[in-house]
């Protein structure tokens, strides 16, 4: 039997499960559409995906759109073309849309859910490890857009999500890493999102860093269950990202705009968080937000999953000028989340000034 999770939003009408299991992959598609309650669907999957599961998944060709790899896909263009694909098949507002991808496919196929005919069922099968920890989870959809990332977007909760842990297995090891940055971030800001339960993910990522590099499926499912409830526990109450909610982006202004400024070529997400939060913990450190021996098992965390600091020759102007974008900015102020204590975070201005004088930027 899957585990199962319950996602309970405050607003009504927007509660949805979460299950998580090893059962084969060949009976997903089986447990998915007997869930739904209409026969007209579509299936948005990554071309990796495809290539390596289409046949075990099992779904109809007609049925499924078939979405490149990469963040570049993220955008208004194949936006555009998956919404003509759903008219093409006849989708109707008792429709499905089912994302089976990563972050990439999950947001893309969101924003299309959120917005064709006004709103159709959206079903999440994540197939990354970040995907399954972060963003298949909270019902943020987006595209990019040439001004930055996820401008163009909605809060829109899925109907349900299916994490198998079976796909996990054929991870390549860069999107595996790219994933444990966001199982680390959960640590570093775990005592902040206000959970009922103490989950310890700091010792327990620090002590148990072997099993879950060798992708034992029984210590990343404890790990993943972990980062779900700890996210549901900020989303269930702010999901509109008006105030708790801002903590899930610790590391993430600076990460998004080192993915910005490479064009999105460089870095996989989860990579540039790694380095956001490196420059938070150095930031925080600098400002004395953080004393030293925080700093140091923090930063032995990070190197423990082969997360390594790096300063990047940038354009400081160029860094600070995607960051006044990010959508938390107000009135070209940037707003990040630093550490305060271990478990702790909280939302500060970036002094600009202060962040070149220190070398940061």
């Amino acid at each position: 039997m899957p585990n199962k999770i319950d996602v309970e939003i405050q607003e009504k009408n927007k509660s949805y499960p979460i299950y998580m299991d090893t059962n084969p992959l060949d009976e997903l598609m089986g447990r998915i559409l007997s869930d739904l309650d209409y026969p007209k669907y579509l299936v948005v999957m990554s071309e990796k995906v495809h290539k390596l599961y289409a046949k075990t998944l099992g779904f109809p060709k007609e049925n499924v759109y078939i979405l490149k790899d990469g963040e570049i896909q993220k955008n208004f263009c194949n936006y555009q073309k998956i919404l003509k694909y759903c008219s093409k098949i006849g989708l109707n507002r008792k429709s499905a849309i089912i994302a089976i991808g990563g972050g990439v496919v999950g947001d893309i196929t969101g924003f299309v859910a959120s917005t064709y005919m006004r709103g159709v069922k959206f079903v999440q099968v994540p197939t990354t490890l970040l995907a399954a920890v972060d963003s298949s989870v909270g019902g943020k959809v987006a595209i990019d857009t040439e001004f930055g990332k996820n401008l163009v977007g909605a809060f829109y909760q899925p109907k349900s999500v299916y994490i198998n842990l079976n796909f996990l297995k054929t991870l390549d090891e860069l999107q595996f890493k790219s994933g444990l940055a966001e199982v680390i971030k959960y640590a570093f800001i775990e005592k902040s999102c206000e959970a009922v339960f103490e989950y310890g993910l700091f010792d327990f990522l620090s002590v148990h860093f072997e099993k879950i590099l060798d992708r034992d499926l029984r210590f990343l499912e404890k790990v993943i269950k972990v980062c779900i409830e700890l996210k549901i526990s900020v989303v269930s109450k702010d999901e509109k990202e008006a105030g708790l909610r801002k903590i899930l982006n610790f590391g993430h202004t600076y990460a998004h705009a080192l993915e910005k400024i490479t064009d999105y070529k460089k870095f996989t997400h989860g990579m540039a968080v790694s380095y956001g939060m490196y420059f938070m913990f150095n930031y925080a450190h600098y400002l004395k937000l953080i004393d030293a021996n925080y700093k140091e098992i923090a930063v032995n965390l990070l190197k423990k999953y082969g997360f390594e600091d790096k300063h990047f020759n940038y354009p400081a102007k160029k860094m600070i000028a995607i960051m006044q974008t990010d959508k938390k900015a107000e009135d070209n102020t940037i707003k990040i989340i630093l550490p305060t204590l271990k478990g702790y975070v909280k939302e500060c201005d970036l002094d600009t000034e202060v962040a070149i004088k220190s070398g940061l930027l």
